[in-house]
């Protein structure tokens, strides 16, 4: 990597953080040990420019405690397993677009239904055998999918009778819009998982919409990150 040392100023102004922050990363591991010069004084090399580019945007795509736990692992894993490493953000990040779309295509879905028997009223609460009637599937099936942690129904009477609220039935026609394009249950639980943190959100398709655009963000960083973690385990 050359021969060229740099004081912490200068690391600091190459890596576009505050001397402070150099400092703090050298401590956490995200760079490996500075040397010293015959002063004391901290000498790094490019290798330390490299890591610490390569960590912001690591941090940016997976987060601080991820980046610094790759960046530590690099310096020791052999080469296939640091790049393992890496590909795996990769997959991790596709993940997370695939349940954002996959809930993107069903609140479509549903919304593009002709509302009447499933609207989205108090009022609406359904039981069992309505809910099953009105999406063409079994009652067993509901139960089924209760089971599976992708519809949650109230017990309302002692003898333990499902009533369906507004958010269970639209739990119910996301996941039989999904199953019937083909998702498989772990999919459908996903997908049901995301719709279920957008709960208070006005427009839960803007909020989906906006986490795409987040994720595809999220995946350039890790992109471009990804030319310095390479140049850096290659050394």
């Amino acid at each position: 990597m050359g021969e060229e040392w740099l004081r912490t100023a200068q690391l600091a102004d190459a890596s576009g953080y505050s001397v402070q922050q150099v400092r703090d990363l050298e401590r956490l591991g995200v760079i490996p040990p500075a040397g010293r010069a015959a002063n004391g004084y901290r000498r790094f090399r490019p290798e330390h420019v490299l890591a610490l580019r390569a960590y912001r945007g690591l941090a940016v795509a997976v987060g601080p405690v991820v980046a610094r736990r790759v960046l530590r692992d690099a310096r020791t894993l052999p080469l296939p397993e640091a790049a393992a490493a890496v590909s795996a953000l990769h997959v991790g990040l596709a993940k997370e677009r695939d349940d954002a779309q996959a809930a993107v295509a069903a609140l479509h879905a549903i919304r593009a239904e002709a509302r009447g028997a499933l609207t989205d009223t108090d009022d609406d609460a359904m039981t069992i055998t309505e809910l099953a009637d009105a999406l063409g599937v079994r009652a067993s099936t509901l139960r089924f999918w209760e089971q599976q942690g992708l519809v949650a129904p109230d017990r309302v009477t002692s003898y333990g009778a499902r009533r369906y609220p507004v958010a269970a039935i639209r739990e119910a026609r996301i996941t039989a819009a999904l199953r019937a394009a083909g998702y498989g249950i772990p999919a459908v639980r996903r997908t049901i998982d995301a719709v279920r943190r957008l709960d208070g959100v006005d427009d839960p398709l803007d909020a989906l919409r906006e986490r795409l655009t987040a994720i595809a963000r999220r995946t350039l960083a890790l992109l471009d990150a990804g030319a310095d973690f390479t140049r850096l385990v290659r050394g």
